[in-house]
């Protein structure tokens, strides 16, 4: 029978390590020993939270496979909540097939708090300064959440991404301070804990995206927070939303998953799933026209110190703030009239690999287009092309390339032991090449 078994999480000062034992045949999927790093002390905090971050990682890939999981102990609360996320993911997937957590000890740990006297704000919000995140951050700064970023998914844990995790705390800390909010920083090998490559390799065929996107990030992201969640006291967990009602994507991060995440006294929220991209882009201009007039974004796919101004995120940004009233430059976009004609040329001319998220956001656009008067002539021409297009037309359907698909069908037949030696090696040769691009 396949399973995972996790043995014991074990602590030094904000460092949690915790091994991992799986059947021959998921060996491949996942590694043998889960680390996360947090900036405050987690010595205090209960086994059965700190098996929480590492089960929100394993679970979906069990699940995945048929297997059990084993642990020695769990929140009750989060067993039951791996329960509901199942159930939906299942709905959503046919693929997956199920399996059973068994664990020794299930206390129930609601309204245990590492520290009494943690005071401050008993909310916290998953936090990048992007147009969701910072959304949710307006539409509860009344609570004053901690911000929380988290560095193991777009920034990897790599050297070589280092100055991106720099630039994201200097962004983050600035805006936190700037409001008199407590903020606080994740490192995790969370998701090179688990084999990426080789989980596209099982299951792309099925999953519009990579593995974590599509299936994983909701239930992991939130996991990863809980013993900082027990430490700070935190009843209140925020991760905005990326799509919103109407959209009936499969991907790992929605309402039907999110709102099942809990543990202890912690809730968890999708938030701002009944706003658009545009919506949110508006409540943003009213807290900017009423309080923020300075306020930076950062969208951008290419850079985290700041706008390129020329990627597909960054005109899709800029022209929603453009539409909501606002210059884009004064926050963060170096965009003019100008740019719609590069903007247009860069759809036609196939300059982007565009997916569904894309398609429904700039269809969004469009529908704000219909009801609003363009200020220029080079605005009044795009428009007049936008509400045209084909966008259909612009979404990728090719699938990815031939030499990544050659990867994932040897990946797939090829044994443990042949692929743990090349692997490595072919993973080394990818990521130096990366950083030579960087």
């Amino acid at each position: 029978m396949s399973s995972i078994t996790i043995d014991p999480p074990v602590t030094e000062g904000t460092t949690l390590r915790c091994a991992v034992r799986s059947t021959p045949d998921l060996e491949r999927f996942v590694g043998d020993e889960f680390i996360a790093d947090y900036d405050v002390p987690i010595d205090d905090v209960p086994d059965g939270v700190l098996s929480i971050p590492v089960l929100a990682q394993v679970c979906p890939v069990a699940w995945a496979n048929g297997a059990d999981v084993y642990v020695d102990s769990v929140d009750a609360t989060f067993a039951r909540a791996l329960e509901d996320v199942k159930a939906s993911l299942l709905s959503m997937y046919d693929f997956l097939e199920g399996g059973t957590l068994y664990s020794r000890r299930t206390p129930d740990l609601a309204g245990a708090v590492g520290r009494p006297d943690a005071g401050g704000t008993d909310s916290a919000l998953l936090f990048t300064g992007g147009v969701d995140s910072t959304c949710s951050y307006v539409a509860h700064r009344e609570t004053e959440p901690m911000l929380v970023s988290i560095r193991g998914w777009t920034i990897t844990p790599e050297p070589y991404d280092d100055e991106k995790w720099g630039d994201l705390r200097t962004r983050v800390s600035t805006f936190a301070d700037e409001r008199g909010l407590e903020t606080a920083f994740l490192e995790s090998n969370m998701l090179s804990f688990l084999d990426h490559p080789m989980l596209l390799a099982h299951y792309s065929r099925y999953v519009d995206g990579g593995w974590y996107s599509s299936v994983g990030h909701g239930l992991g992201l939130l996991g990863l927070c809980a013993p900082l969640t027990y430490v700070r006291g935190i009843d209140d967990l925020y991760v905005a939303a990326t799509h919103w009602e109407g959209i009936d994507l499969e991907w790992g991060s929605r309402p039907d998953i999110d709102d099942f995440v809990r543990w202890g006294s912690t809730r968890c929220h999708h938030d701002a799933y009944e706003l658009t991209r545009q919506e949110r882009i508006d409540l943003i201009a009213d807290y900017v026209r009423e309080e923020a007039p300075n306020l930076q974004l950062q969208t951008c796919n290419a850079r985290m110190d700041g706008n390129c101004g020329v990627c597909e995120k960054c005109y899709r940004t800029a022209v929603g703030l453009r539409l909501a009233g606002l210059e884009p430059p004064a926050h963060g976009y170096p965009f003019t009239d100008e740019d719609y004609h590069d903007l247009r040329q860069s759809f036609e001319r196939g300059r982007w690999v565009l997916g569904y998220d894309e398609l429904y956001m700039w269809e969004d656009i469009r529908e704000r287009v219909a009801e609003t008067e363009p200020q220029s002539p080079a605005e009044r021409t795009f428009f007049a092309w936008l509400e045209t297009a084909d966008l259909e037309d612009l979404v990728d359907g090719s699938g990815p390339p031939l030499s990544h698909r050659v990867l994932r069908t040897g990946a797939r037949h090829t044994p443990n032991a042949v692929y743990n030696t090349l692997y490595p090696a072919w993973a080394r040769t990818k990521s130096e090449l990366k950083r030579v691009r960087q």
